[in-house]
């Protein structure tokens, strides 16, 4: 070092001089010095790499396969200073990283094992090391199938413990990892959860179930557990383990004694951790049918009609989880005879019908609704579902399917029946091609059912009671004439072992149809399309609205008051 220079040590005071200060700032200064040293060996890795003749990696951000780490065991990678980190079978692309990418042998040996043709990659040693360390996060799932297998007895072998959400967490006490997933997806399986959330919060995990629409709190686990929870979730899963920064989607199946389900699994990174949500698809059920639905009256008639007819286009509408795809695979069962070809584009395939030919939709491989769409109308289909009209070229393409003498059925996500028309135009549709081709449009909410077991009868406040008589007062007079004004009686249900003290058991919907008529077709042609407009002119032609049409339910015995308010 040139004379007068100073030094590291002149520069840094020591902890003689400035205490405990000092400390953190010869930490950072080793720390930044060590990240130097690190950049400096990679750099040198890539100049061997050339002098070699392949090609070099840093595995330190990239997503590794569980499934090609386990093609080479542990004890042989670090002997052999080699990992495989990209294993795909279906075309015999494989990737090893290796430290000495001479050793041709033993890598030709690995290809003959695995029938594969290995790339290989050169990678510094202090990468491979980051590689290496994940074999103790692959030690913990290393004997689990890809399929969850869920036997009757797990699911009754919790029976005392879930019979109410508040005593789910002694059930989590003292037992394995593999157990906490085992009961998490059996208890949710006997309360009839839709979705599971599990999520890491600062001193804790927090598992919650979607019961017929509402969240509930069920259990808090130890933070500790997190670690190896998520990496079992996602080896099932086929998700990448040490990808915790971004989004990743998968898939999981139930293996059951009588049927099997499918899970979509949903991870996301969050302030202290990743958040999992678990959807549980229940294909195999029976369903709901279109008499089921929880349509009164004329309204029920008049869709009916529609339904039936050959050509044109039915679109529901709502929200995300307000049960739309219910309502169209309810009216499929209506259409789904011998002699009639009927198509669906959905994304992902919620419940599986025979009879329909079913394809899902793949953004990731260029395989979209639009594109879909126009091979469909190749297949010669009398009727065609749409999951979701999403863009313009998929709302072109099906309003011709409907003008040209297919029955087309999508979804739309507005907040009301009168609201899609509106939408529609907005992303472009020409009015003249789609006033012809709309036959009816459905808006709808699901509410809670009562529990028929604890049912009583119910007093309602003072402003809401308001709110309701001005619902009654503006119903259609046909509605209107069925109604006891001067017996209204509303209900609710105090909760019992039969809906887990919940109080609620099952949905059913509420719902606002218009039909298309002449009236409509002249306010889309006008220039003064507004969803006020149409919500006025779908009313004075006689339309029950949600909130309407939820009061009519409570009056039944159907809901409660607090449940339409909620949703409407």
């Amino acid at each position: 070092m040139p004379a007068g220079f100073p030094s590291i040590s002149d520069i840094l005071p020591s902890s003689k001089k400035s205490g405990k200060k000092a400390a953190p700032i010869q930490a950072a200064f080793s720390e930044k010095m060590e990240q130097i040293k690190i950049k400096e060996r990679e750099v040198e890795t890539q100049k061997d790499a050339d002098r070699l003749g392949v090609p070099y990696i840093n595995l330190q951000d990239f997503p590794i396969s569980p499934e090609a780490m386990r093609t080479l065991p542990e004890a042989e990678a670090r002997e052999r200073q080699m990992v495989c980190f990209y294993f795909s079978g279906s075309d015999s692309r494989v990737g090893v990283v290796a430290v000495k990418p001479e050793d041709a042998e033993f890598i030709a040996q690995f290809g003959d094992r695995t029938r594969t043709h290995p790339k290989v990659y050169l990678i510094s040693p202090h990468s491979l090391e980051h590689v290496l360390k994940l074999y103790s996060t692959l030690s913990v799932v290393k004997a689990v199938s890809k399929d969850i297998n869920i036997t009757d007895e797990d699911i009754n072998r919790f029976e005392l413990n879930i019979s109410n959400l508040q005593s789910l967490q002694s059930a989590f006490k003292n037992i394995s990892i593999s157990d906490v997933l085992t009961l998490i997806v059996a208890s949710a399986l006997k309360l009839n959860a839709s979705d599971v959330h599990v999520e890491t919060e600062e001193n804790k995990i927090s598992v919650r179930y979607r019961i017929d629409g509402v969240l509930y709190d069920v259990a808090s686990l130890p933070k500790e557990q997190w670690k190896q929870f998520v990496s079992r979730i996602k080896l099932l899963a086929a998700l990448k383990i040490n990808v915790t920064d971004r989004p990743q989607d998968g898939r999981v199946t139930l293996q059951l004694a009588k049927d099997n389900l499918d899970v979509r699994i949903s991870t996301m990174p969050t302030a202290y951790g990743e958040s999992i949500v678990m959807r549980i698809l229940h294909s195999g059920s029976k369903g709901v049918t279109f008499d089921e639905l929880g349509l009164r009256g004329e309204v029920f008639a008049r869709l009916k009609r529609e339904v039936e007819r050959p050509n044109g286009m039915i679109i529901t509408t709502g929200p995300t989880g307000s049960g739309k795809t219910t309502t169209l695979y309810a009216i499929l069962r209506t259409l789904n005879k011998p002699g009639v070809k009927i198509i669906t584009l959905e994304d992902p395939i919620e419940i599986k019908m025979e009879g329909l030919n079913q394809s899902q939709v793949d953004p990731s491989h260029d395989y979209t609704f639009a594109k879909g769409l126009r091979s469909l109308l190749r297949q010669d289909p009398d009727i065609c579902m749409v999951g979701e009209i999403r863009d313009l070229e998929t709302a072109d393409i099906a309003i011709q399917a409907a003008l040209t003498g297919h029955l087309m059925l999508s979804t739309i996500h507005t907040n009301s029946a009168s609201g899609a028309i509106p939408r529609l135009l907005s992303m472009g549709v020409k009015p003249f091609l789609l006033a012809p081709s709309l036959n009816s449009i459905i808006g709808q909410r699901l509410v809670r059912r009562l529990c028929e077991f604890c049912i009583e009868d119910d007093t309602v406040a003072p402003e809401k009671m308001e709110r309701v008589m001005q619902l009654l007062e503006s119903l259609p007079p046909a509605e209107k004439k069925n109604v006891d004004f001067k017996n209204l009686h509303f209900y609710h249900s105090k909760g019992c072992d039969k809906c887990s003290g919940l109080g609620y058991k099952g949905r059913v919907g509420i719902y606002e149809i218009f039909i298309m008529s002449k009236e409509f077709e002249t306010i889309i042609l006008s220039e003064q399309v507004s969803e006020f407009a149409i919500q006025d002119l779908a009313i004075k032609n006689g339309m029950v609205t949600m909130a309407q049409d939820g009061i009519l339910k409570a009056l039944d015995k159907i809901t409660t008051v607090d449940e339409v308010f909620r949703v409407t």
